[in-house]
C-alpha cells in the first residue's frame, strides 16, 4: 500500500479510525475557548455544525436542531445575556492561528470571503472589505468569523442512489443537488462520489472513474494533493482548483466516466458543463437554492435549464435532520418523481 492511500493500516491491519471533525476544528481556537467547547458532552459535539464568533457578542454554537449560546462556565444558554462575550483579543489570536499568522499570504481566499481548513473545514469571515478598481481585493478589521464543521456521514447517499443509477448504460444520471445553506450538499455530494467511485454492487452500477474538481477543498479535503476524506478507489481530485478550468483539465488528462464539482452558479460553470455533456461524461453538480422556479430564473442557470441535459433535479432540506431528500424531479418533464423524505 502506497503512501498515498485514502486509508492508513493500523498494524492489526485495520484503517485507522476516520478524524473527528470537531478536534480538527478546535486547533484554531484560542487555548480558553478551545476548553469551552471541548467540555461539551459528546452528544452536543456530535450535533456541532458552526461555531460563530463575532466581536463584543456572544459566543454561538449551530447545532444539528438549532442554535445555541455557550456560557463563561461552557453549558449551553439560550438567552445570549448569559452567553461567554467575545472580545477584541479572541477574534485577533483565532484569525492568527486560522492563517499561520499570515493574513496577507491568503488574500485569494479572503476575497471569496472564507478560508478552508485541512480536512475540509470552512472559516467564513467578514469585516471591511478593501476594494480596488471595483473588486473586493481583500477584508480588513475582521469582526465575524463562522468556523463550519465538515463531516463523513457514510451512506448518507444510500436511500437517494436507486434514483440516480441508469440501469440501461450502467452509470448515473446527470444530477444537479440543491438546497438552502446547512442542508447537507456538500456532505450528501461527497458520499455520493465515494459510492459511485467504489460502485454499488447491489444495484448493478460498476464503479466509475471518478473526476473531482474541489475549487474550495471542502469535497475530498485535501492535504498536499492527497484526500484526506473518502472519495473512493477510482477518484481523482483536482485541489483548489476553479470549476469550470477543471472540468475542462480532467476532460483532457483523466478520461473520466463522471465529473462532480459543489456550488456552480457562474455562466463560465455552464459552459464548461456543456462542454463536459458532449463528451458523454455524466455529472454530479451542486448549487444553491430553495426552488426549481428559482434556478431557472437565475441568468446564469437559465442556458443549463435551457440544454435539458439534467436528468435528475434533487431538492435537499432539513425536516428529518441534514440531508434530507425533500424531492427529486425527472429533469427532462420537470415532473416530480413522488419520492419524499428519504
Amino acid at each position: 500500500m502506497g503512501t498515498a492511500s485514502l486509508f492508513r493500516m493500523l498494524p492489526s491491519g485495520r484503517p485507522d479510525p476516520p478524524p473527528d471533525p470537531v478536534a480538527e476544528v478546535l486547533h484554531v481556537l484560542p487555548p480558553h475557548l478551545r476548553s469551552l467547547v471541548a467540555t461539551l458532552p459528546p452528544a452536543v459535539l456530535g450535533q456541532l455544525e458552526e461555531i460563530r464568533l463575532r466581536q463584543d457578542r456572544p459566543l454561538a454554537l449551530g447545532l444539528v436542531q438549532g442554535d445555541a449560546f455557550l456560557s463563561p462556565a461552557g453549558c449551553l444558554v439560550g438567552d445570549p445575556e448569559q452567553a461567554y462575550r467575545v472580545t477584541a483579543p479572541d477574534m485577533e489570536r483565532t484569525i492568527q492561528l486560522v492563517t499561520g499568522s499570515s493574513l496577507y499570504a491568503l488574500e485569494e481566499e479572503l476575497r471569496n470571503g472564507f478560508i478552508t481548513l485541512p480536512g475540509g473545514h470552512r472559516v467564513g469571515l467578514t469585516g471591511k472589505a478593501v476594494v480596488e478598481g471595483g473588486r473586493v481585493r481583500t477584508l480588513k478589521h475582521i469582526g465575524s468569523i463562522n468556523i463550519r464543521v465538515s463531516r463523513e456521514v457514510p451512506g448518507l447517499a444510500t436511500p437517494l442512489l436507486p434514483h440516480l443509477i441508469d440501469r440501461r448504460h450502467r452509470t448515473v444520471y446527470h444530477t444537479l443537488i440543491f438546497s438552502p445553506p446547512r442542508c447537507g450538499k456538500t456532505t450528501l455530494l461527497r458520499d455520493l462520489i465515494r459510492q459511485v467511485s467504489n460502485g454499488v454492487p447491489e444495484l448493478e452500477l460498476p464503479g466509475q472513474r471518478v473526476g473531482v474538481v474541489d475549487e474550495r477543498s471542502e469535497l475530498a479535503g485535501c492535504y498536499r494533493g492527497i484526500p484526506q476524506r473518502d472519495v473512493g478507489a477510482r477518484t481523482d481530485v483536482l485541489d483548489g482548483c476553479p470549476k469550470a478550468e477543471g472540468m475542462t483539465m480532467l476532460l483532457r488528462s483523466m478520461a473520466p466516466q463522471v465529473i462532480a464539482t459543489d456550488e456552480i452558479g457562474r455562466a463560465e460553470d455552464v459552459a464548461a458543463l456543456e462542454e463536459v455533456f458532449h463528451a458523454g461524461v455524466r455529472v454530479l453538480v451542486t448549487v444553491h437554492g430553495s426552488s426549481l422556479r428559482e434556478l431557472a430564473s437565475r441568468p446564469a442557470l437559465q442556458h443549463l435549464f435551457s440544454l435539458k441535459v439534467i436528468q435528475r433535479f434533487v431538492l435537499l432540506g432539513r425536516s428529518r435532520g441534514v440531508g434530507t431528500v425533500e424531492e427529486i424531479w425527472d429533469g427532462q418533464t420537470l415532473s416530480p418523481l413522488g419520492v419524499r423524505a428519504c
